[in-house]
C-alpha cells in the first residue's frame, strides 16, 4: 500500500501539460501517514493487559487497606492512655501473640487453641446448614409451586421466622437432651427461614416461556425440576444460601456462649469471665474472617452455578 502511494505522489508532481502546450508543475504533495496503515499495526508489547489488571487489583486491594489502617491508628490513639477501658492493637497482639502462632495447641479438654474452637464450630455450622438446605429447598419448591401450600404453609412460616434464634435454644435441649445436637438444631431453624422465602420467589418468578418448552418437549417431572425448575430459580436459591449461612454463622457463635464445650462462642464467654479482653478480640477478628470466607465461598459458587447471572 506505501509503495502504490509513493507512485501516485510521483505522478501527481510531475510537471503537466496546459492546453497552450506550457508545463506547469503540480504542487508537492505532503507526506502523510495511512490510517489503515497505521490501524494494522501490532499493539506495543502486551503491557496494556497488565496495566490494567495491576489498576484493578489496586482499586480493590487499596481501600480495604487504608480504611484498616486509619481504624486501627485511631484505635491506637484512643486506647493509649492509661486509663483506657479497652487494649490498644498493640497491645492487643502482645497479649495473644501464643494463641496466634499456636493455633492447634491441645492441653486437654476445653484448653484447645483457637484453630480447633473454629473447627467444632464449623462441623456444627456444616450439619445444621446441610440440613437446612436440603429442607429448605424442597419446601421452597412445595410452597412456589401449589398454591394450596402457599396458603396454608406461609402464615406458619413468617411466624415461625420473626422468634429469635437464641429463644430455640431451651427448647432444643429440653428434646434433645444434649448440647450438641441442640446447637444444630438452632442452626438449622435459624438458616431454613431465607432458604425457603428465596426459593419459592424463584419457582414463582420462571418464565411462562419455559413451561411452555417443557410441555412441548413432553418433559417429566424429574426432567422439569433439573432441567428448567433449578436453573431458573438458581440465582434466587443462592441468594437465600447466602442469607442463610450469614444466619448459621451469627447463630452458632451466640449458641456455644451457652451450651459450652469446645466451640468459638464458648471461647468467647470464657475469656470475659476470665477478663481476657485480648483474647476477645483476637476471637471476634477470626470470627469475622471466617464469616466473610464463607460468604465469598457460598457466592462463588452461586456464580459458577448461574454462569454469572446472579450479582454477588
Amino acid at each position: 500500500m506505501n509503495a502504490i502511494l509513493d507512485r501516485n505522489r510521483v505522478w501527481w508532481a510531475r510537471p503537466r501539460a496546459t492546453a497552450g502546450g506550457r508545463q506547469v508543475a503540480a504542487k508537492p504533495v505532503a507526506k502523510t501517514t495511512s490510517a489503515a496503515a497505521t490501524a494494522g499495526r501490532p499493539p506495543a508489547a502486551g503491557g496494556g493487559a497488565f496495566v490494567r489488571h495491576l489498576r484493578h487489583l489496586l482499586a480493590t486491594v487499596v481501600p480495604p487497606l487504608v480504611v484498616t489502617g486509619v481504624f486501627l491508628g485511631l484505635w491506637e490513639m484512643a486506647t493509649s492512655s492509661p486509663g483506657a477501658s479497652l487494649p490498644a492493637p498493640s497491645q492487643v497482639v502482645s497479649d495473644t501473640w501464643e494463641l496466634i502462632i499456636h493455633p492447634f495447641y491441645n492441653h486437654g479438654g476445653n484448653d484447645v487453641g483457637l484453630g480447633w474452637q473454629l473447627l467444632a464450630s464449623l462441623e456444627r455450622v456444616a450439619y445444621g446448614y446441610l440440613l437446612a438446605v436440603i429442607v429448605g429447598v424442597a419446601l421452597g419448591v412445595l410452597v412456589g409451586q401449589s398454591t394450596w401450600a402457599m396458603r396454608g404453609l406461609d402464615p406458619m412460616f413468617q411466624v415461625l421466622r420473626t422468634v429469635p434464634p437464641l429463644a430455640w435454644l431451651p427448647l432444643s435441649l429440653a428434646a434433645f437432651q444434649d448440647s450438641n445436637p441442640s446447637a444444630i438444631f438452632v442452626i438449622f431453624i435459624t438458616a431454613i427461614w431465607p432458604i425457603i422465602i428465596n426459593t419459592s420467589v424463584g419457582i414463582r418468578n420462571i418464565s411462562p416461556d419455559y413451561v411452555n418448552v417443557a410441555r412441548v418437549l413432553r418433559l417429566n417431572g424429574f426432567e422439569y425440576f433439573t432441567k428448567i425448575m433449578l436453573p431458573a430459580a438458581a440465582p434466587y436459591v443462592f441468594s437465600g444460601l447466602r442469607i442463610g449461612i450469614g444466619l448459621a454463622w451469627l447463630a452458632i457463635v451466640a449458641a456455644e456462649m451457652l451450651i459450652g464445650g469446645v466451640g468459638i462462642g464458648f471461647f468467647i464467654w470464657d475469656a470475659w469471665n476470665s477478663s481476657m479482653i485480648s483474647d476477645i478480640i483476637l476471637a471476634l477478628v477470626y470470627v469475622g474472617l471466617v464469616g466473610f470466607t464463607l460468604d465469598r465461598i457460598v457466592a462463588l459458587t452461586g456464580r459458577w452455578v448461574t454462569r454469572g447471572t446472579q450479582s454477588s
